[in-house]
């Protein structure tokens, strides 16, 4: 995410973080390479011009040069003017109405309808919410379908006529057979184009005027940079929507949809997507977002992720094994499966302060647990549940069954092990034994 804007970024502003004698002149020099930075993400000239001047109007102003730490408060300034670019204050999705109804928008291409799916799933387990989501595509092929096939992933009821080509007419008798069927949230899936034209804007006007939404939401590919923020004017001059929704941002993203597009239509960015899964949505935080720009991570995120996966009863059952030694592959599965479902690897790996620049050659792949995963599978449960009963001849076998080699099995075993040890360790308090081992390790 935003990874060659990072790296970038990083570079400018590397001299300021007390690597040489901090200048008027040099302060200039950094924030032109920062501007050029901007430039390089597809963020609009005039938007990188003003967010450079006014960084140096205010590191003029505060006397940046003759602070105790010159370099670090310039990195504050970048982050806090980052934060300010992208919104400033989170804003979440209005709720009210009965139902409530959210008008999806955008163009075709941009993921709106499995972003639909997202956002339902998202108000199902987070809010408490009865959602019901509205097929309007009626041009493109198997829209409706595609439609029906998210909605059974996110177990929630797709409302569709199918012969009926009147986007207008569907919308209102969805929004009233909601409300016979106590559904407090409707979300209307609407057609995109491949390109913006009269029709297009007229129908989604007319769906607008006819349901009158509590949102209006655009969406938007992050990979499109400058020419969303283009498209995102076009909607907001017809529809004046309440937010903006960023997708793909898993991918490799230059960044100048989500810096520039709150400067142009003067509109929040309220979710982002993070990956192909119908749980990858996050709420956007531009602080959050500006921290990991600057390579500072988002440990916040991160915890809140890890939060939402913790089971209380279950990790009381793992303390108990733990301080009986009884510790076994099946715990270790439970524990891997958690992980997974916290979000991609590369996300999770970006959230972690200072790992994009450690990592930033690796390839994270979100099968990284495949391999682990054969070898425990190819387990009897008695071997799972007692490891230490896995001889050289088991080895053997376990690594033909699984498609790997016996020193893959051995590794694995080796990890699990120091793995169990430091738990323990942990247990009985032992944190200066636990770093000595760590030490060990590598």
């Amino acid at each position: 995410m935003f990874n060659k804007l990072s790296e970038k970024l990083d570079k400018a502003l590397h001299t300021l973080k007390g690597h040489g004698r901090i200048t008027e002149v040099n302060v200039a020099e950094t924030l032109k390479e920062v501007r050029r930075a901007l430039l390089d993400a597809d963020v609009n000239f005039k938007i990188a011009k003003n967010f450079t001047k006014r960084v140096q109007e205010k590191a003029l102003g505060q006397n940046v040069l003759t602070t105790l730490n010159p370099g670090q408060l310039m990195v504050k300034l970048v982050k806090d003017e980052l934060t300010e670019l992208m919104g400033g204050d989170t804003v979440g999705v209005n709720l009210g109405g009965n139902p409530t109804v959210i008008l999806m928008s955008g163009l075709q291409g941009s993921g709106k309808t499995t972003f639909s799916g997202k956002l339902a799933k998202f108000l199902k387990t987070k809010k408490s919410k009865e959602v019901l989501l509205v097929g309007c595509d009626v041009y493109r092929p198997a829209a409706i379908n595609q439609l029906q096939v998210v909605g059974e992933q996110v177990g929630v009821e797709v409302y569709a006529e199918v012969g009926n080509q009147n986007p207008v007419d569907i919308s209102v008798n969805a929004i009233k057979h909601a409300k016979a069927t106590g559904k407090n949230v409707v979300i209307i899936d609407t057609a995109g184009r491949l390109a913006i034209d009269e029709s297009m804007m007229t129908e989604i006007s007319n769906i607008h005027k006819a349901v009158n939404p509590q949102e209006t939401l655009f969406i938007v590919d992050s990979m499109t940079g400058q020419d969303a923020v283009n498209t995102a004017k076009a909607f907001n001059d017809v529809l004046n929507f309440d937010g903006v929704i960023l997708t793909k941002l898993d991918g490799d993203t230059r960044g100048g949809a989500a810096l520039s597009i709150k400067s142009v239509v003067d509109k929040p960015i309220k979710f982002i997507g993070t990956g192909e899964k119908m749980e990858a949505i996050d709420v956007f935080y531009p602080d959050r977002m500006a921290d990991r720009i600057l390579g500072m991570g988002d440990v916040v995120s991160l915890v809140e992720k890890a939060q939402e996966q913790y089971d209380e009863a279950e990790a009381r059952k793992l303390q108990k094994k733990i301080a009986k030694n009884q510790f076994g592959f099946d715990d270790f599965l439970s524990q891997i499966n958690q992980i997974k479902k916290m979000g991609s690897m590369k996300d999770l790996v970006g959230m972690i302060p200072g790992a994009n620049k450690m990592m930033k050659d690796v390839d994270i792949d979100d099968d990284a647990f495949k391999g682990i995963e054969a070898i425990i599978y190819s387990m009897t449960p008695s071997e799972r549940s007692m490891p230490s009963t896995i001889n050289a001849s088991r080895k053997k076998r376990i690594a033909k069954g699984s498609g790997t080699s016996v020193q893959e099995v051995n590794q694995l075993m080796k990890q699990f092990n120091q793995m169990s040890k430091m738990m323990k360790m942990m247990q009985g308090g032992g944190g200066k034994k636990m770093m000595q081992m760590m030490k060990g390790m590598g």
